[in-house]
C-alpha cells in the first residue's frame, strides 16, 4: 500500500514577499496523517490554520491567495507545487507575513528545504483523487481540462507574441511516469514584463520583484543576465503553477490536465467544478502492484 508522507523534522527559511516586499520567515512543520497541507499565520494571535483547499481561494489575479475570514495567505502555488512534486501529503506551513516568500521564483528552494528536512512515511494509506470523466472550463480561447488517465500527465500551451518567447517552445507535455518534477519542472522561474512590473509597483504591488526572483522581459528581450534554465522555461513554469493550483483539490491526482493559455483563475475554477461533481472523481488508495508508475516511490517518484 502506498503510504502518506510528511517531513521528518521542522525546517525554516527567510525570504522576501513578491508583492509586499516584506521579509518573511517560513517554517515547515511535520503534520499527522490525514492533516493535509495547512497554512498558519503566526503573526496573528489565535489565528486558525487555513487548509490548502480550492474552496479557500479568494483571489487569483496575480497569485493564488487563500483566505479564511480576515486572514490571508498569498502566493501559495510554488510551495504547493513543490509539495506535490515531492509527494508531501501532510504539512504545517507557518508564516509571519501574509505572503509565502518568492525565493528564486521557482520551486527549487522549497524542494531543497523539504529534502533537507527529510521525508517520513506515515502509517496511513495515501489517498488519490482519480478523474473518472472529462471536466472542463473555457473562457474564449482559454481552456483548462481534466481527463481520465492512469497516471499524472500535464499538457500546457501558451501563446505570447514576443520576440524572446517566439524563440522558445510554447507547448510542453510531461508524463510523470517518464519525467521527474525536480529535473523537468521544479527549477522553472516565474516571468513578467517590465511595463507590467512598473504598473504593479505604482499601485503598491510587486515590491519584492527583481531579476533575482523572476525572468523579466522588455519589449524586445530578456533583461536577466542569467540564461534560461530550460529552452522552454516559460511554459514549464506555467505547468509548475498548475501543479500547485491542482493540489488544492486536496489529494494527488490520477488523470491528465490539458490547458491552453490558462492561469490561476481557470485552474481554480476547474478544481471547483471537479469537486462540485461527485460523479467526476473518486478517492481511492493503491497497493504497490496497482499504483500508476508516476507515483511508485521505489521505481520513479515524481521528484527523483
Amino acid at each position: 500500500m502506498l503510504k502518506q508522507r510528511t517531513i521528518a523534522a521542522p525546517v525554516r527559511t527567510v525570504g522576501i514577499g513578491l508583492h509586499t516586499g516584506r521579509k518573511v520567515t517560513l517554517r515547515l512543520v511535520p503534520a499527522p496523517a490525514d492533516t493535509g497541507i495547512v497554512f498558519k499565520r503566526v503573526d496573528i494571535e489565535n489565528s486558525e490554520s487555513i487548509p490548502a483547499q480550492a474552496k479557500f481561494v479568494s483571489d487569483t489575479r496575480l497569485a493564488t491567495v487563500l483566505q479564511d475570514g480576515a486572514v490571508r495567505i498569498s502566493t501559495v502555488e510554488h510551495l504547493l507545487s513543490g509539495c506535490a512534486g515531492l509527494g508531501i501529503d501532510n504539512l504545517i506551513v507557518e508564516l509571519d507575513c501574509e505572503e509565502v516568500p518568492i525565493m528564486d521564483g521557482s520551486a527549487a528552494s522549497f524542494l531543497f528545504l523539504i529534502e533537507s528536512a527529510g521525508l517520513e512515511e506515515q502509517d496511513a494509506p495515501r489517498k488519490f483523487l482519480v478523474i473518472k470523466k472529462v471536466v472542463e472550463v473555457q473562457d474564449g480561447d482559454k481552456l483548462a481540462r481534466l481527463e481520465p488517465f492512469d497516471g499524472y500527465k500535464l499538457d500546457f500551451s501558451i501563446d505570447f507574441k514576443h520576440p524572446a518567447l517566439d524563440k522558445t517552445g510554447q507547448r510542453y507535455v510531461i508524463d510523470f511516469a517518464e519525467g521527474t518534477y525536480s529535473q523537468e519542472i521544479g527549477r522553472a522561474r516565474t516571468f513578467g514584463f517590465a511595463h507590467e512590473v512598473e504598473a504593479l509597483r505604482e499601485v503598491g504591488l510587486a515590491r519584492g520583484g527583481s531579476l533575482d526572483n523572476a525572468i523579466v522581459l522588455d519589449e524586445h528581450r530578456i533583461l536577466n543576465n542569467e540564461e534560461l534554465r530550460y529552452d522552454d522555461e516559460f511554459v514549464r513554469h506555467k505547468i509548475l503553477d498548475a501543479i500547485g493550483d491542482l493540489y488544492l483539490a486536496g489529494y494527488p491526482l490520477i488523470g491528465a490536465y490539458v490547458a491552453k493559455k490558462s492561469g490561476h483563475a481557470m485552474n481554480n475554477a476547474l478544481v471547483r467544478r471537479l469537486l462540485d461533481d461527485p460523479d467526476a472523481y473518486e478517492i481511492r488508495t493503491y497497493s504497490e502492484a496497482l499504483a500508476p508508475k508516476a507515483y511508485l516511490q521505489a521505481d520513479r517518484p515524481l521528484f527523483a
